[in-house]
């Protein structure tokens, strides 16, 4: 009998948790029961994508770069992938900027459900921590972004996910040296480096094989943990104004895909559903990108060359879903708080969510620290901050699963497009985790 595919099986996995998560908010103690033994198992499939990001973007990057033989076609790759994120994040700030300002979600909000909300979750420390993580991004200068780019230890670098762009600026780095040295004097670094690349891809295909069972846990978690039902229920209008934002995105994906990228949308979608799978099931970019390398390089037929640039790059700068939500989000926290938004504002809010995207960390919850910084560029009052996050907090997570799941779309759309262009996308060669199991028994 023929094994199901993986994404069925992370699908089935992903309904079973909900479904399970459901059941044990009916029981007593339900909670604590998953907190203790079921939440834990997803925690450690989080934990060990996350071990194997840095040394696969490393490995990846570096290889990818040393086969090219001509800085100048890192060069081409580089121009073409910075333009395109920029365009898609531009298209996803202004779909969101439409959807928001035509259906109007902020005028529906009742005063009482304003006060319940701002009552529950104002002096919320998660809120109050993404207000204080905001201050302090704008504390900084200009090109501190620049400046925290450039690692000064190569290890500390590899040892925090959050030092993503440092990593890649390494890798970078090293690679281009590579190329300069000669191939003689290259070739033993670079082979330990083509080495360590197809290790560590193995190991994303041994952990794939419990995805099933770490999606279960994470997702029934996220069931027990939702809240006040009753909460969520009064910001379904503006939930659906966000989701049907972002698949008004992924359908512009799919086009690109296949305007440009000559594939079928549908071949495209179940070639890339595991990695977005997990994005949902997870809500971070930079835990997901391990799997996302290996469906877009194995499973789509994107050269090396290009993934292992386009795509650790538009896991820390194109948040093209968040970006979207951002746009939501502050016109609706303006409509539901009375808080008149101009032309010239909502402009600002395209611009300030832009930059912001660029600057954001790939993990859980930072597209809400993004949207301080988004809603203090139009002068929104510092008083009212905490609740005007606390509107939306109650649904943040949810929405964050979506949001990450059309940022990882948009990754590989991107890489697809970009290979395209560079003559680098070819039939695609798939390798199970058992390809040399008989070798070694």
């Amino acid at each position: 009998m023929k094994s199901l595919a993986l994404h069925w099986k992370i699908l089935i996995g992903m309904l079973s948790g909900v479904t399970f998560g459901f059941i044990m908010l009916e029981v007593q103690g339900g909670d604590d029961f998953i907190a203790n033994w079921i939440k834990p198992i997803g925690t450690i499939f989080v934990k060990l994508l996350k071990l194997i990001a840095a040394p696969l973007i490393l490995a990846s990057l570096i290889k990818g770069i040393s086969d090219l033989k001509d800085i100048s076609k890192f060069a081409s790759i580089g121009l073409k992938t910075i333009v395109i994120y920029v365009l898609t994040t531009v298209i996803a700030i202004s779909i969101g900027l439409i959807l928001v300002n035509t259906f109007n979600p902020g005028d529906g909000v009742s005063q009482e459900t304003i006060s319940k909300l701002t009552e529950t979750y104002a002096g919320n420390s998660g809120v109050k921590g993404k207000i204080a993580e905001a201050s302090r991004q704008q504390a900084g200068r200009p090109l501190d972004f620049l400046v925290d780019m450039v690692p000064d230890n190569a290890f500390s670098a590899l040892s925090n996910n959050k030092l993503m762009l440092q990593v890649i600026f390494l890798a970078m780095f090293l690679g281009i040296s590579l190329l300069l040295v000669g191939e003689k004097s290259a070739k033993p670094l670079k082979d330990f480096f083509d080495s360590l690349n197809d290790v560590v891809l193995k190991m994303v295909d041994l952990i794939m094989l419990t995805a099933p069972f770490a999606v279960f846990a994470l997702l029934a978690n996220v069931v027990v943990s939702s809240g006040d039902p009753e909460l969520l229920y009064a910001l379904l209008f503006y939930s659906g104004v966000v989701v049907s934002g972002l698949l008004i995105m992924v359908c512009f994906y799919l086009t690109m895909v296949s305007v440009i990228a000559k594939k079928t949308p549908f071949w495209f979608l179940k070639q890339i559903s595991p990695a977005q799978l997990l994005a949902f099931s997870t809500s971070s970019s930079a835990a997901t990108l391990p799997v996302t390398m290996e469906r877009v390089e194995e499973h789509l037929g994107v050269d090396k060359e290009v993934s292992s640039f386009v795509l650790p790059v538009g896991a820390t700068i194109n948040m093209d879903g968040t970006s979207l939500y951002q746009a939501v989000a502050a016109v609706f926290i303006a409509q539901a708080l009375d808080f008149d938004l101009t032309f010239s504002d909502q402009l600002m809010i395209v611009l300030t969510a832009l930059l912001a995207s660029i600057g954001s960390a790939a993990v859980p919850g930072a597209g809400m620290v993004m949207l301080v910084i988004v809603l203090e560029s139009v002068g929104f009052p510092a008083d009212k901050l905490a609740i005007g996050l606390a509107l939306i907090f109650a649904v943040d997570r949810p929405l964050d699963m979506c949001r990450t799941m059309v940022n990882v779309t948009g990754d590989a759309t991107v890489s697809m497009i970009i290979a395209k262009l560079e003559g680098k996308l070819h039939n695609p060669k798939s390798k199970e985790w058992d390809d040399h199991l008989d070798e070694v028994k």
